[in-house]
């Protein structure tokens, strides 16, 4: 199966907004958000450093049920 989809925000567009998935191949729960901006960078910095091969991204707190949903969905497939 590998990337099942959860949910897209409810209060977006539909096309490019934030997205939750299960991937059960590669044991993972993938989001989509907007890029955090320069401020909110700084302050995520304070608790360590970010690797090149991550990314801090932001989810509206409306996105909550389908990150429930999305963790839901990995422990049911047996996602650890």
């Amino acid at each position: 199966m590998a990337l099942l989809f959860i949910a897209k925000d409810p209060n977006t567009n539909g096309t490019q907004c934030p997205t939750a998935w299960v991937d059960d191949e590669a044991q993972e729960i993938v989001v989509q958000g907007w890029k955090a901006g320069e401020a909110l960078l700084a302050q995520c910095l304070q608790s360590g450093p970010i690797p090149d091969s991550e990314a801090v991204v932001r989810l509206p707190i409306r996105m909550v049920p389908a990150i429930r949903e999305a963790c839901d969905v990995a422990d049911r497939l047996g996602v650890r």
